[in-house]
């Protein structure tokens, strides 16, 4: 028997509400860790996980919502309003990557730096999500516009 897409949209709508209740969790676990150190390290990773987590909450919220109630649209003219500023924000981006893999390439062989290489590799994966999210936001465009 074939799953409908109301039944669908509901085990989505559950597997968002338990997510969101790990995120919680998460979000808990952090903020005991940061309480229980002073290392700047530990502290400073710990609040970015928490950030995150708590953003997936906001993003599994909206996923929700949208299938239970508000109805998300993004029309071709909201896309084609802003698109000349996110093409630049894409720019922005790339320039943030390159920055980042220039200072690991002037770190790659000093000894001592782990945490600063650490901290630099973070920030290079986590702008090449948002590198990765905006062409995706282009491909979503590019099926409003076949042409574009």
């Amino acid at each position: 028997m074939k799953t409908s897409m109301k039944d669908i949209q509901q085990g989505i709508v559950s597997n968002m509400r338990t997510w969101q209740k790990v995120e919680n969790a998460s979000t808990a676990s952090t903020g005991r860790i940061m309480e229980e150190t002073e290392n700047p390290i530990i502290r400073l990773v710990m609040e970015i996980i928490q950030r995150d987590s708590q953003m997936h909450h906001n993003v599994q919220e909206w996923i929700a919502d949208s299938l239970e109630s508000k109805a998300l649209s993004l029309s071709p003219d909201e896309v084609a309003g802003v698109w000349g500023m996110i093409e630049d924000h894409i720019a922005i981006e790339k320039k943030t990557m390159a920055l980042a893999k220039e200072s690991l390439e002037a770190i790659k062989d000093s000894k001592g730096m782990l945490i600063q290489a650490y901290l630099i590799e973070y920030l290079l994966e986590d702008e090449a999500k948002h590198t990765r999210m905006l062409e995706k936001l282009e491909s979503i465009k590019k099926g409003m516009y076949p042409y574009a």
